[in-house]
């Protein structure tokens, strides 16, 4: 299979190139500059030259592709409302172009647009709110299935290994300024994660075998504690760790504070029936503590 792949030089897509690859599969990478053009260079796969920006410079590599799995996304939180319409713009594009084909479409959201409670497959993402943002980009591709799309949704938890740790990294990058790690609250508050080897495998299987309309949960970890995280973080920096209480933690996290309170439970029962999908990869709290700080920065 030919397969499109947007944010193919990103911490996923250079994960998931080789899984690609050793599966058979030919990648063409989307490439916003020269850089990603030389880094998709020494991975060995074929370049498209587009931005999210321009969905129409997406075409050609839309076009002639067997399947499409849509990883980028601006990352940039005090753009997000702006980030997520330019992402479902970039992917209604690409949908139009992909109806009655039948082809494979894999559109990435997030398992912590859905809050309160264990966030299942079956879960719709919110109508407003934090959750709307980026669920736009999964309705248009849920409602695509119905248009002769073999489209789906992959959501993603924190992703990790020793470099990146998703939202957890900010966490690392504050604590190193600080001089000790801080929680909010108790600690109690927690994430589901995943290591990108793990990930990467999902991908490829949803893209394979993957059934039109279906959400799937890339999580191995149902829900790491931020106690837990920060201990680890606290153990790998040699710094203190401490609870903050609501008057602390805004002047701690800054800007980051509404993530740093975030507590996501989330399942992934369904995901691995239907892709016979089991993660083998490291856990959160062993990566932590073997995370490289160079690459923390």
């Amino acid at each position: 299979m030919r397969v499109f792949v947007t944010g193919a030089t990103g911490f996923i897509g250079t994960a998931l190139i080789p899984e690609l690859k050793a599966a058979g599969h030919d990648v063409v990478g989307l490439a916003r500059n020269q850089a990603a053009v030389a880094k998709l260079d020494t991975l060995g796969v074929a370049v498209h030259r587009g931005v999210l920006e321009e969905p129409k410079s997406l075409a050609e590599g839309v076009r002639t592709a067997d399947g499409v799995i849509h990883l980028a996304f601006d990352h940039d939180f005090s753009r997000f409302v702006e980030n997520g319409r330019k992402d479902n713009r970039a992917v209604e594009a690409m949908l139009a172009l992909l109806e009655g084909t039948g082809k494979p479409f894999v559109v990435t959201s997030g398992v912590n647009l859905i809050m309160g409670k264990m966030a299942e497959e079956t879960d719709s993402t919110p109508p407003d709110g934090f959750g709307a943002v980026r669920g736009a980009s999964e309705l248009a591709t849920l409602a695509a299935a119905g248009r002769c799309v073999r489209a789906m949704v992959m959501r993603l938890p924190q992703v990790h290994d020793t470099r990146r740790q998703g939202l957890v990294t900010p966490i690392i990058q504050i604590a190193r300024r600080k001089g000790f790690v801080g929680y909010a609250g108790d600690g109690s508050t927690g994430l589901s994660a995943a290591h990108v080897s793990d990930v990467a495998r999902v991908y490829r299987l949803a893209l394979e075998k993957g059934k039109a309309g279906a959400v799937f949960h890339a999580v191995d970890e149902e829900h790491v504690t931020m106690r837990a995280m920060t201990e680890a973080i606290g153990e790998r920096l040699g710094l203190p760790v401490r609870g903050l209480g609501p008057d602390e933690t805004g002047d701690y996290f800054g800007d980051f504070a509404m993530f740093a309170g975030m507590d996501n439970h989330a399942s992934s029962a369904i995901t691995r029936k239907a892709l016979d999908w089991t993660p083998t990869g490291r856990g959160m709290l062993e990566d932590l503590r073997d995370c490289e700080l160079d690459a923390v920065i």
